[in-house]
């Protein structure tokens, strides 16, 4: 075939599309190439402007097609590039409705892998567009992967605080790295070379960010079957190392074998062993695991194997570890209680989970991002209604400048408790412990002011007696300068 050389327009306009099919989609960089692409409002909401930018691209290689142009074969240099890129990304958008359907299938399906009708279509267009065999069937796999991972990290993770956006982003290159190009060439069947380590508070979600990285990994597509090779819904193999006492992790683990100890009445597999070759093991509160059991993980993490307890038959392990703590790491190694060379084989990457406060703190509004949310998900539905219903409550008390101490997981119970009772006090215990220990070390120091002094009583008061009438009755106070004292935040 005769090489084609595209218009500057269509250099212009295909080396965007190029761009944009390997840039993260929670960035902003990728916001700005839609844009362009598709020259449409930045007020459109995220599934308009994608769908904008789709057809924009769709129309472009529609004409191309008329032409004879639609073909890899057809291009030399930089142009096959760019051209390559862009198939990739007509494509991948024309399937998106079937991939979202598949998931959303898949997920209802739990472990058996689900047929994938669309699945000759779609690698008969690659092959169309002058895709080789092998690689169609890998990009084929990576359509899945990427919308698996989109959905995963926008849906589970939602918020559009600064601190949740670059949690967003984060966590997408920890799937694909940061140029997924990279990802396409080199990596996408070794990642599990690469271990991850989730920081952050009690119930900031943690958990939830570890699925969304362990169900978006890279899966092969069996054409003989019509099926991906396994079903993401047993991809991700999840164990909280504070629930076991020191006897039994391990063979939690790793498994054991009958009569390796007593109670070991018949064969069991750890984690490791249950985890597929395109799984990862999530091992939350690594914090708190031993130095010996510190050691055995170091070894899984160097030489990729294990054994079972009772048993000297090395096992190969094939998939990712991911593991979390609330705890301060660096603390534990400068007593010895966390081995330097254990932390430095678990950090490839390091992602902190924001704490609620500091995401209200950044986009007050971030409370009804979540309040819709948590009820949504509660009852299948919008419910607006209840969203208000639930903010008046939480305006009233604990009041907006409460700092959330249990985090995501202290509102999605404030929200069940308000629908249940109509209020919700906060957490009462942690706030006024913090509170006074606040309050006492300033009367120490001689640094605290009496207006001061003042707010924390009666925040105390109103945390332990739950109104301001009552508050006011103990102190002398009138309700309206009660109110007001609590809801001004203590320097």
């Amino acid at each position: 075939m005769s090489t084609v050389r595209l218009s500057p327009q269509d250099e212009e306009f295909f080396d965007l599309v190029a761009r944009a099919t390997f840039c993260n989609p929670f960035s902003d960089e990728r916001v700005e190439l839609d844009l362009k692409i598709a020259r449409c409002s930045p007020n459109l909401t995220v599934d308009e402007r994608v769908e904008r930018v789709s057809r924009k691209v769709r129309e472009r290689v529609r004409r191309l097609e008329e032409g004879g142009w639609a073909n890899l074969r057809r291009y030399g240099g930089e142009a096959l590039e760019r051209m390559r890129s862009a198939f990739l990304f007509e494509i991948f958008h024309r399937f998106l409705e079937q991939l979202d359907e598949l998931l959303m299938v898949q997920m209802r399906a739990g472990d058996a892998p689900c047929p994938v009708p669309f699945a000759r279509e779609a690698l008969g267009l690659l092959r169309r567009r002058g895709f080789a065999a092998e690689e169609s069937l890998r990009f084929f796999a990576m359509f899945y992967q990427v919308r698996r991972a989109f959905y995963f990290v926008d849906r589970a993770l939602v918020g559009q605080s600064p601190s949740m956006k670059q949690l967003r982003l984060r966590l997408w290159n920890n799937v694909f790295t940061h140029d997924i190009r990279w990802y396409e060439k080199y990596l996408w069947d070794r990642m599990e070379d690469f271990s991850t380590l989730i920081l952050g508070e009690t119930g900031t979600g943690k958990g939830t960010a570890a699925a969304a990285i362990g169900r978006s990994g890279f899966i092969p597509f069996d054409p003989a079957r019509g099926v991906f090779a396994e079903s993401f819904m047993r991809t991700f193999i999840t164990i909280n190392l504070s629930l076991y006492p020191e006897s039994l992790i391990e063979s939690e683990l790793f498994g054991h074998r009958k009569g390796a100890f007593t109670g070991a009445i018949e064969h069991h597999q750890g984690a490791f062993a249950r985890c597929s070759p395109h799984g990862s093991v999530f091992l939350d509160e690594i914090g708190d695991v031993s130095l010996p059991v510190q050691v055995k993980l170091l070894q899984v993490l160097q030489e990729r194997t294990f054994s079972p307890v009772g048993s000297h038959e090395r096992h190969r392990f094939h998939g990712r570890v991911i593991a979390a703590t609330n705890r301060n790491l660096e603390e534990l190694r400068g007593k010895g209680l966390f081995r330097d060379d254990f932390y430095y084989r678990l950090c490839s990457d390091i992602i902190v989970a924001p704490p609620l406060r500091r995401r209200l703190r950044e986009n007050p509004r971030e409370l009804e991002t979540m309040l819709r949310h948590v009820i949504g998900r509660m009852t299948g539905e919008g419910a607006p209604e209840l969203v208000e219903r639930v903010r008046e409550a939480l305006r009233d008390r604990p009041g907006p400048d409460y700092s959330w101490p249990g985090n995501v997981r202290e509102l999605e119970q404030a929200v069940r408790r308000i629908l249940l009772t109509r209020a919700y006090g906060g957490d009462g215990c942690r706030e006024a412990s913090g509170l006074a220990e606040r309050l006492h070390r300033g009367l120490e120091t001689g640094d605290l002011q009496a207006r001061h002094l003042l707010q924390g009583y009666c925040a105390l008061l109103y945390g332990r007696l739950g109104s301001y009438e009552a508050v006011a009755r103990r102190t002398g106070l009138d309700r309206r300068t009660v109110k007001k004292y609590v809801a001004e935040p203590i320097p």
